[in-house]
């Protein structure tokens, strides 16, 4: 990634993702905010940042801001967290945060971004379980099942 291209900040709109982006602008990173505004606020996203309302989801968007913004690098912040939700409605969560970040991540790669280079291959030792726990929440057993490499 060089110096000069914009960084995607899916779920910039969040608690989290809108921190992120404050670190980055700090940086004196040039960052684009991709947000559905579901959970996400568009006042926390500063307006240093170009913000662009939509759903990770959408390909025809996502591949659009990668070319027309010099998109280097994607932090993915757009996943969805709240543990009693995901209780009462599990396939949502996973929808989200499977399904959605997948279509990203395919968006991603046709776009030219290099996901494989995006963070180091893991130790064998670190591998994630790919057997959650029984008791583990939908919130969080998608979201492994999202981080699972293999």
């Amino acid at each position: 990634m060089s110096g000069d291209s914009a960084i995607l900040v899916t779920g910039g709109a969040g608690y989290i993702g809108s921190h992120a982006v404050l670190a980055l602008l700090d940086a004196g990173r040039r960052v684009v905010v991709l947000d559905n505004l579901v959970t996400g606020f568009r006042w926390a996203v500063p307006e240093a940042a170009t913000f662009i309302e939509g759903d990770i989801a959408d390909g025809p968007l996502v591949a659009s801001i990668i070319a027309e913004h010099d998109i280097g690098a994607i932090i993915h912040f757009a996943g969805s967290v709240v543990v009693p939700e995901s209780v009462s409605d599990p396939l949502k969560y996973y929808h989200n945060n499977t399904a959605k970040s997948r279509a990203l991540i395919e968006s991603a790669v046709k776009g030219g971004e290099d996901t494989s280079s995006s963070r180091p291959p893991l130790p064998p030792t670190e591998y994630p379980t790919l057997f959650p726990s029984p008791r583990m929440r939908p919130s969080g057993r998608s979201t492994l099942t999202a981080r699972a490499r293999r």
